[in-house]
């Protein structure tokens, strides 16, 4: 592994740097010139694996830990040197789809496909490799107000990599900020917390039950957990989604204000995301079905009245963002 780049201070710094090496995480994209997860321009970094199976989740190939593959069909040009190297006959000759309960993701097929008609979505870094990485734009950072966004899947299941980050950007005079479920353990929560200057929070339902069925798990924790955070961190972003049919109808929309306020002057801005169904075609490429593929995306006057239901509660609100 290469060793990280050493600065010019001593000390404390030099040892941040020499174990940021050592710790390592799964991300499975890192993207920059963001400009709608935070303030200014930011890097997203994107952690693999989440708790949680939301019904309408765009990115699906952040769910699972461990890494996999992605087809493109419509790049195919039949060459057959996936098939060939395929050890595990995961690929059957003159066959496209990837038999996914044979295949042991080697990655061979990727490493040898000329057109790129699949690849590999989660790879293992350093917390020094990811740090070089987000580095690269601090001019942008400092223009803009800019920085570093953490996001996933769920970045609390990878709260030791996470709080290692963190810890090095901050360190490093980098904006942080945390986007998340808070579905999380609360001292493994705490521990990223420490290093995150805004937190960007998703309430996706206030019922509990209703919130089972909408993500496979129950919302007790993410409420506990984001009434502490709000003692933790100066700055809150509250994300609701809206998906038609599912949560938004008032009786929710109204809970979730009225949670909103209770958490005081912690929370910054309340936005309202529209749903849409821009990531479906993503469930295909991983062998899946999309479940919401008869949902349609709210209107531009729907999203208008949420978030005038959402400021009749005193709370600063955008639509997206």
């Amino acid at each position: 592994m290469r060793q990280a780049e050493r600065p010019t201070q001593s000390g404390f710094l030099d040892k941040v740097d020499h174990q940021d090496d050592k710790c390592t995480g799964v991300v499975f994209d890192i993207q920059r010139y963001s400009l709608h997860d935070g303030p200014g321009i930011r890097t997203l970094v994107f952690m693999k694996g989440c708790p949680l199976r939301c019904l309408w989740c765009d990115n699906p190939e952040s769910q699972r830990a461990r890494p996999e593959i992605l087809e493109f069909e419509e790049r195919c040009i039949g060459c057959g040197d996936c098939f060939e190297v395929c050890s595990s006959r995961a690929i059957m000759e003159n066959q496209w789809r990837i038999d996914r309960d044979k295949c042991d993701r080697c990655g061979r097929c990727v490493e040898v496909c000329p057109a790129r008609a699949r690849e590999i979505a989660g790879k293992r870094y350093a917390v020094g490799e990811v740090l070089r990485e987000v580095e690269k734009d601090r001019v942008a950072y400092e223009v803009s107000g800019g920085g570093v966004t953490v996001s996933g899947g769920e970045p609390a299941s990878q709260a030791g990599f996470v709080s290692q980050l963190l810890r090095a950007c901050r360190h490093k005079g980098i904006h942080t900020a945390l986007e998340t479920s808070g579905y999380a353990a609360w001292d493994e929560f705490e521990r990223i917390l420490t290093y995150v200057d805004l937190l960007l929070y998703d309430l996706k339902c206030i019922d509990s039950e209703r919130h089972s069925k909408l993500t496979g798990v129950s919302n007790q924790r993410i409420l506990e957990n984001i009434k502490k955070a709000a003692d933790l961190v100066a700055g809150i972003y509250l994300r609701v989604p809206i998906i038609p049919g599912l949560n938004d109808d008032e009786e929710n929309l109204k809970a979730t204000a009225r949670l909103a306020r209770q958490l005081g002057d912690s929370v910054v801005q309340v936005h309202v995301l529209a749903y849409h169904s821009l990531g479906a075609n993503k469930y295909g490429r991983l062998g899946r079905e999309y479940p919401l593929s008869d949902t349609d995306s709210p209107s531009d006057e729907d999203m208008q009245n949420v978030r005038r239901l959402f400021e009749s509660y005193g709370l600063r609100t955008q639509i997206g963002g």
